[in-house]
């Protein structure tokens, strides 16, 4: 199976940043929204409206300290300015995770497609998986460490894949 996206690409387009602010999931997204760099175009309140309407659908947490809010339907549509920001919170935070862990970094998911999405959640939840990540999460990484990191997994996926 060939990747729909590159998620490395896409962290570091997106970015990351540390030190988000907030006492719940609905603080910690409006800064998060308001520290990413965005795509030209996308209205910051309007994103942060949808994030917050996807996440009282159902928190977005997915164990380990890790949570992925992103939009429910897709705020943009050029695949070119796809990205995943990684925001590292100042202080951990209660996120209603299923495994009651609290929250302690978001991938923030932009995509154009419900292709392009999958794949991205996909790949984002291999990873929160497998402990060399989350020990690699817990030190807050450089974007160049984690697109290393991540570009490496991906290279590996691929190998794997053309093995079978």
């Amino acid at each position: 199976m060939t990747s729909v996206v590159s998620l490395a690409a896409l962290i570091d387009r997106g970015g990351v940043y540390y030190n988000i602010g907030g006492a719940g999931p609905a603080e910690i997204l409006r800064e998060a929204t308001s520290a990413m760099a965005l795509p030209k175009g996308v209205d910051r309140e309007a994103l942060l409206t949808a994030v917050l309407e996807r996440e009282s659908l159902m928190p977005t947490a997915i164990g380990n300290g890790v949570a992925i809010p992103h939009p429910r339907n897709p705020i943009i549509s050029d695949r070119s300015q796809q990205r995943v920001a990684v925001l590292f919170l100042k202080s951990p935070a209660n996120y209603n995770a299923l495994d009651r862990k609290p929250v302690s970094a978001l991938f923030y998911i932009l995509s154009a497609d419900a292709r392009s999405h999958l794949a991205i959640l996909a790949s984002v939840s291999y990873l929160c998986q497998r402990k060399e990540f989350l020990k690699l999460m817990e030190s807050r990484p450089s974007k160049e460490e984690l697109v290393a990191f991540v570009s490496k997994a991906e290279a590996a996926w691929e190998a794997d894949n053309k093995g079978s």
